[in-house]
């Protein structure tokens, strides 16, 4: 009988799904970790040499590794990643401003925003594809909620951009006078979607922002801005312990309503209430509202004074955003003579009410105008 010999089977190395260790926990690192290593001790040390080599250096290739075994760094790159999001377009606004439109492994969309200042960088990342609040001034209202994003994608935000501006040079000669304006110094989880409505991967997220070991944030300069989920604002607040801002926008509950519909479910007094009682504010600290002015109807006189008694005794500072159009919109800018005049009214009270300066509108990039032409799949196109 002829012996026939059996083909070989060659596997194809490219189609190897590798675990892209961004945006993981230090815990799911080093777990991963302990399966390539012969003893718990050792995966420890590697996971922290790893989390260094990733966040203090931003290195992406395990071969660049040099304080690690050459077999070990080998081994490394068989089995895992260090991935950056893909930038789709990049634009740059006259006043400095950088809009990234990054695109997700399943061809989603999402915006960033590079804002740089005299005094300081500020970086606005996104949370959610699209949004599910639907408040009626913002443009990303417009978008339905397609789904939330990973810690992966919210952290390869910031890797991304980090690359793209080369932080990780400039930080480094930071301390030979290079100015704060050069590098990002704040975090702001203002861009697409509501952060406490995708919580479990905002919280992972920010811990790897804040880690000591990595990037290093501290705490007081990442704000998360939220349109008032109620039940988890305390636990937002006493677990990440960073600054909350929240989009208030009116003064009573038939205009918030209209253009903030979560209210409907959560009204001003629940709200108010919460961060009166519940939040403990530690020293120093305020609670930021933004404030958008839309002509004619949030921009009284009354508005103003109904906005000092609502606040009135929380520790507060209220940001006066001068509405950003955009196409399609009904709403208006209040003039510039009314965002003055409710600004007094609120400092004469004893709050900082600062009007903050519209920037990248030129490219769509200013505050509410963020958003991306991502529709969520129906079952039948999956």
């Amino acid at each position: 009988m002829q012996i026939t010999k059996e083909p070989k089977i060659t596997l194809d190395n490219s189609l190897i799904v590798k675990k892209n260790l961004v945006g993981l926990s230090k815990k799911e690192v080093f777990d991963l970790l302990s399966s390539l290593e012969s003893s718990t001790k050792k995966a420890s040390m590697r996971a922290k040499q790893i989390w260094s080599w990733i966040y203090c250096h931003g290195e992406k290739n395990f071969s660049e590794m040099t304080n690690i075994d050459k077999n070990f760094r080998s081994d490394l790159d068989k089995n895992f990643s260090i991935e950056r999001l893909n930038i789709a377009k990049k634009e740059t606004s006259l006043d400095g401003t950088i809009k990234y439109l990054f695109s997700l492994k399943d061809d989603s969309k999402i915006e960033t925003v590079f804002i740089p200042e005299k005094k300081r960088g500020t970086l606005c990342i996104s949370s959610q594809v699209g949004c599910t609040l639907n408040c009626s001034f913002c443009h990303t209202g417009t978008q339905k909620l397609v789904r939330n994003l990973t810690s992966e994608e919210i952290v390869g935000q910031l890797m991304t951009v980090y690359d793209d501006l080369d932080h990780w040079e400039k930080s480094k000669k930071k301390k030979d006078g290079l100015s704060d304006c050069d590098i990002i110094t704040n975090i702001v989880f203002m861009g697409m979607g509501e952060p406490l409505l995708n919580y479990s991967e905002v919280r992972q997220s920010v811990l790897i922002l804040i880690s000591d070991r990595g990037l290093d944030f501290s705490r007081r300069r990442i704000t998360i801005s939220t349109a008032g989920v109620v039940p988890l604002l305390k636990k937002a607040h006493d677990e990440l312990g960073c600054m909350i801002a929240i989009s208030l926008h009116a003064t009573e509950n038939k205009t918030r309503d209209i253009l903030v519909p979560l209210n409907r479910k959560w009204p001003i007094d629940t709200l108010i209430k919460t961060l009166k009682e519940d939040l403990k504010l530690r020293n120093s600290e305020r609670i930021t509202f933004e404030y958008v002015m839309l002509k004619n109807i949030n921009d009284t006189e009354i508005d103003a004074k109904r906005l000092v008694k609502i606040i009135e005794g929380l520790p507060s500072k209220i940001n006066l955003i001068p509405f950003n159009n955009w196409s399609g919109t009904n709403y208006e800018r209040s003039t510039q003579k009314k965002i003055e005049e409710f600004s007094k009214i609120i400092k004469k009270a004893g709050f900082p009410s600062p009007v903050r300066s519209p920037r990248g509108e030129d490219i769509m990039a200013a505050c509410g105008q963020l958003r991306s032409n991502t529709l969520k799949k129906k079952l039948h196109d999956v």
